[in-house]
């Protein structure tokens, strides 16, 4: 049996007195690759949160935490070991930092770099040979802020990739994306599958989990309502209820497709 690397228990979280995340509980192996769909508020990003230790749950006797077998972890080893691509950070990395300094910062866990980050020759490195693997190095000198969405989603994939990270967390990655964009990002998607990566991916669009994720959770109003094999889940019952209207899938070549 493969290792959890991610082993929650009973995960509550409240926002101004609202709870957005009740009671949940989630454990994923390693290599196992899922995604994580429902409504807007269901509490995914909030779940996301949860794993990577960005959000922490209310106090309960029965709450319990475990990431890659440790209960503690400092956020600056953890980042070596767990990689976070989404919306929000994208926007806090849309500044004057070059590509460059975007990726090597995720070595430091900041956003960019400064007089406090000692930057060597080794860590110069290792942000071209992820560029190189990404296929970014052409976008090296450029500004973030004059990149096109999919070209910062690349940047930030690999910014994610650089500890060479064995879990990746994808939230909403692809919003914004057009087409194209969407069809290289779901092809970088099965390059991490096959390292070994574990990929744990947050969406609204069927249409962006892969044939190698096997595993769906479904979740409505911070709990989740169904998790288990992909042909199991990806029905237009279970979806239905998750959205509260009628929803209509296609199934096409591996791929999933919905609208209402």
């Amino acid at each position: 049996m493969n290792m959890p690397v991610v082993d929650i228990s009973h995960a509550t979280v409240s926002r101004n007195g609202r709870i957005i995340l009740d009671d949940v509980s989630l454990c994923i192996e390693e290599h196992q690759h899922i995604a994580i769909i429902g409504a807007n508020g269901a509490g995914k990003s909030t779940l996301a949160g949860v794993m990577s230790m960005g959000v922490h749950p209310l106090y309960r006797e029965n709450f319990s935490r475990i990431l890659f077998g440790q209960r503690k972890w400092h956020i600056h080893e953890l980042r070596k070991k767990l990689g976070i691509v989404s919306q929000p950070l994208q926007t806090l990395c849309s500044t004057t930092y070059t590509v460059t300094e975007i990726v090597i910062s995720g070595l430091f866990s900041s956003i960019g770099l400064d007089f406090s980050h000692h930057v060597t020759p080794e860590h110069d490195r290792q942000a071209h040979d992820i560029m190189e693997k990404f296929n970014i190095i052409h976008l090296k000198d450029k500004s973030m802020n004059t990149l096109s969405s999919g070209e910062a989603r690349r940047a930030l994939i690999a910014r994610a990739c650089i500890n060479d990270p064995s879990l990746l967390i994808l939230d909403e990655a692809v919003t914004s994306l057009d087409f194209p964009s969407r069809a290289q990002y779901r092809s970088t998607l099965r390059t991490l599958a096959d390292t070994g990566k574990t990929l744990v991916l947050i969406t609204h669009e069927l249409s962006e989990i892969i044939t190698e994720i096997e595993r769906v959770i479904v979740m409505k109003d911070g709990r989740i309502m169904a998790d288990g094999p992909k042909e199991d889940i990806l029905t237009e019952e279970i979806l239905a209820d998750a959205y509260g209207q009628k929803v209509y899938i296609d199934h096409r070549d591996g791929l999933y497709s919905a609208w209402c």
